[in-house]
């Protein structure tokens, strides 16, 4: 053999070793710490970034949105448009598609009535009955609708965890969750997962320790990644049980820049508008005057229980509102209980977080439902619907929640994200469209001059 064919050769076997390096290799446990509870609701109540993400680990909808809008499938194996006016879902089995088919009826149903619902408002009875064919479902629509599908990859339309359902990993006990191997888009690179829940000041021990290797929920700005931050809070008002100056009231004493700086954990930016800056670019809105001074009255704010954000925001509404003549009730309630009486309309007022799409279109639809004003669905959404380009559909959303968002029971507050930290080791994982990291795409780099390998 010549020189010349020997250096050919050498470079030919380095080639293929830097590209077996490169290549992701199956196996491993990584670590993960989150500041979560300990067990998780039906989708539609762990809407929070961080308890959409641990659920997301054993359920997933039908599909995913990717950081660049791309609509893909998820626990669907294929989405197709047999006519523009019907969306066909090819799901892994038949047990697989009544079981999403039942998800989404519950969704618009007395008991389990969630403002997510507006995201299968175009459907024909609204979403109200749909049944499956087999591994399809035949999905047909009211009116037009392309971004359907932008809506049925919003993290609350999954199915609950079951065999019928899997995700990309299944509980194996004791925080432990193993690759799934029948997830339809094919089983994680990693093994396992190892959860611990904790809280902020445990995530500061276990990193610096380096006792984890993933950490969710972290709300330190210097070491983090966040995607979008579309976790929207609305103080939510019956106009019927409070003043008709109480908007005024609230804009007037409440600083949106000092809730998000010192009350809520972040990621987190103010809210003026009735989408969060990820959806709609917006300036500061300028706050008005004080209403004129009237008689002293007493309202009840209900909040969630479960985070500490909205207790802290809650206690400082009620102080700012003192100054406007309200003296503010406090009462802590379990999500489910919240939701229960945002359905019924039984508040005065109310502290509303939405894990909104990322789409204004869809956005639009669920925050006028929880405004109490679905009416305005078969209204704003048609009109939506007939703009063919993407582009001139999001800026009439846009347009619209513009225009509505003085006269809507909803005072906008902040939004938030998910902060994530992870080691270096750590690769393949990434934010989607949701904000949420895609920890089944993540696996374990090998060390630094390790030998190259693994499982294909």
């Amino acid at each position: 053999m010549t020189s010349r064919s020997c250096l050919a050769v050498l470079v030919l076997l380095g080639s293929l070793s830097a590209l077996a390096a490169s290549r992701p290799r199956y196996g491993g446990e990584v670590r993960v710490a989150h500041a979560g509870p300990p067990e998780l609701g039906e989708p539609s109540l762990a809407d929070t970034p961080l308890e959409a993400t641990l659920l997301g680990l054993l359920s997933r909808p039908v599909c995913s949105v990717t950081a660049e809008g791309e609509v893909r499938p998820a626990l669907a194996r294929e989405l197709s448009r047999p006519t523009p006016q019907v969306s066909r879902l090819t799901l892994p089995s038949a047990n697989a598609a009544s079981a999403m088919a039942r998800a989404w009826m519950r969704l618009t149903s007395v008991e389990g009535a969630s403002p997510y619902r507006a995201l299968l408002f175009p459907l024909r009875s609204e979403g109200r009955q749909i049944s499956a064919s087999g591994a399809t479902l035949d999905l047909a629509l009211s009116f037009p609708w392309p971004d359907l599908e932008r809506g049925l990859c919003h993290p609350a339309l999954a199915a609950p965890a079951s065999p019928a359902t899997p995700g990309p990993f299944s509980a194996a006990g004791r925080g432990a969750l193993d690759a799934q191997l029948s997830w339809p888009r094919g089983r994680p690179y990693l093994d396992r997962l190892q959860l611990t829940a904790t809280d902020e000041r445990g995530l500061a021990r276990l990193w610096s320790a380096r006792q984890v290797q993933v950490e969710l929920g972290v709300s330190s700005e210097t070491d983090t990644i966040s995607g979008p931050l579309l976790y929207s809070t609305y103080l939510a008002f019956s106009p019927r049980r409070v003043p008709s100056d109480f908007r005024q009231a609230v804009e007037s004493a409440i600083d949106r820049e000092d809730l998000t700086r010192l009350f809520v954990h972040g990621p987190a930016v103010p809210m003026p508008h009735l989408l969060p800056p990820a959806l709609m670019q917006q300036a500061p809105k300028p706050r008005p005057a004080a209403p004129a001074t009237k008689p002293s009255r007493t309202v009840t704010l209900v909040y969630d229980a479960a985070l500490d954000d909205q207790r802290a925001v809650a206690e400082r509404i009620q102080v700012k509102l003192h100054e406007r003549g309200y003296t503010v009730a406090l009462e802590p309630l379990t999500r489910a209980a919240l939701r229960a009486r945002w359905a019924k309309g039984e508040f005065e007022l109310m502290l509303h977080a939405l894990l909104l799409p990322p789409a204004p279109g869809p956005a639009l639809a669920v925050v006028l439902d929880a405004a109490g004003r679905k009416d305005l669905l078969g209204v704003e959404l048609p009109a939506i619907g007939s703009l063919p380009d993407v582009a001139a559909r999001d800026a009439r959303a846009r347009e619209r929640a513009l225009a509505l968002g003085a006269s809507l029971p909803l005072v906008p507050l902040y939004a938030q994200g998910l902060g994530v930290r992870a080691m270096a080791e750590v690769g393949g994982w990434v934010m989607d469209a949701q904000g949420l990291p895609t920890l089944d795409g993540a696996y374990l780099l090998p060390p630094e001059g390790a030998g190259v390998g693994g499982r294909p």
